[in-house]
């Protein structure tokens, strides 16, 4: 197995574990923009180019065919004409240029394709290989009757192709409309005030969240005293003595 190879399927296994959707499925990509799903109906390849150039944010020096997920990327000639590699691809391998589209979106912004979609996409493949498989026999038995049974799986393969890659690149645009913020700015995240941490030559610490405390009293003094009002005006009453006159102090008996 050659080294792109390896790499191609290495990025299918990382696209199985991306976490981010789609902003419309393929059910809904009709009802999000019907104008334009209508548009890349009937002009389907000039749809895939305008959308891989968008999906390149119009710098075609970052051109590469596929997108570099088949083996002749890279070898087209795509740096010296990039506009007409890329008209050539979308005219004659409309179904790679949707895919790899579809692929360069979703490596860029890590979006996963979900079961329905998957479902879709499937069935698509599925008709069309049933249909050519009827063909086959219809052309080795040469029976009439099978020869039409084939040509109507053809015709509804076929539709169902065209309708498929539709929706597909209506949802491409969408997810870059939401990228480009045609849906409106994107949310502002404010910006967190500024912390700060006390240090130790710091002499009193931050005040940020805390009510503003007094100052500590003077060195030497001591803290929280004498408080104001203490003692009280009037004490001690005036005349009074102590001990009371008359009495015996130190009491007798009492020694040291």
């Amino acid at each position: 197995m050659s080294m792109a190879s390896q790499d191609h399927l290495d990025k299918m296994k990382m696209r199985q574990n991306y976490r981010n959707l789609w902003h419309t499925n393929l059910m809904n990509s009709i009802g999000a923009d019907p104008a334009y799903c209508c548009l890349a109906l009937w002009c389907a390849p000039c749809i895939s180019y305008l959308l891989r150039k968008r999906a390149l944010y119009n710098d075609m020096s970052r051109y590469v065919c596929c997108a570099g997920y088949m083996p002749c990327s890279g070898r087209c000639g795509e740096s010296r004409c990039p506009e007409f590699c890329l008209c050539t691809e979308v005219f004659l391998c409309f179904g790679n240029s949707v895919a790899s589209t579809r692929f360069l979106l979703q490596d860029e912004f890590n979006i996963q394709t979900t079961q329905c979609d998957n479902c879709i996409i499937g069935f698509m493949f599925c008709l069309q290989q049933i249909a050519c498989i009827f063909s086959i026999v219809a052309m080795i038995v040469g029976s009439d009757e099978i020869s039409e049974a084939s040509q109507l799986l053809s015709c509804l393969a076929d539709f169902v192709y065209c309708t498929v890659c539709a929706c597909m690149q209506t949802q491409h645009k969408v997810e870059m409309d939401k990228r480009d913020g045609k849906f409106g700015p994107q949310p502002v995240m404010a910006v967190p005030p500024v912390q700060q941490m006390s240090r130790i030559d710091q002499p009193v610490p931050p005040t940020i969240g805390y009510p503003p405390q007094p100052p500590p009293p003077a060195y030497g003094q001591p803290y929280g005293y004498p408080q104001q009002g203490y003692p009280p005006a009037g004490y001690p009453p005036a005349g009074s003595a102590y001990p009371p006159p008359g009495s015996a102090y130190p009491a007798p008996g009492y020694s040291k």
